[in-house]
């Protein structure tokens, strides 16, 4: 009997971090983007990305890059910033900045998460849709 009721316990406290844990995914989050304007570490904020499902296709995107593990040193700082923050001003959650390049030749985008040593280049037709979704601007009207 003891033992059934452990394991009835231990099953609904188990159900019970879960449910907080999922509560706090889900809820609604917005992407806060910063541009680079030309001096020394000179940002200044560019947009805020409100919209569910765009919020979504970005967080879809970084969830498929392949990261390598590599502390890089760029020749000039990022042309974009960009982090998740929540709606809710109560979730207080860890942030992430993303740290956005365009490449030289103005066709791809690469990606470095600073605080975790990690760094990615997209693909052409990843880096347009997660540009334009980050600036509404196309990555091929680029000159």
């Amino acid at each position: 009997m003891k033992k059934s009721v452990r394991a009835i316990i231990g099953i609904l406290l188990i159900m019970f971090i879960a449910g907080c844990s999922n509560a706090i995914e889900n809820e609604e989050q917005r992407i806060q983007v910063q541009k680079y304007m030309g001096n020394e570490n000179n940002y200044q904020d560019f947009k805020v990305i409100n919209q569910n499902e765009r919020v979504k296709q970005v967080k879809e995107i970084l969830g498929h890059i392949v990261w390598e593990n590599a502390k890089v040193s760029m020749v000039r700082p990022p042309d974009y910033r960009f982090g998740f923050q929540y709606k809710d001003p109560n979730i207080d959650a860890k942030a992430v900045l993303y740290e956005l390049w365009i490449s030289p030749n103005k066709d791809r985008v690469e990606l470095v998460i600073d605080a975790e040593s990690k760094y990615a280049q997209l693909d052409k037709e990843t880096s347009a849709v997660l540009y334009e979704i980050i600036t509404e601007e196309k990555l091929s009207d680029l000159k």
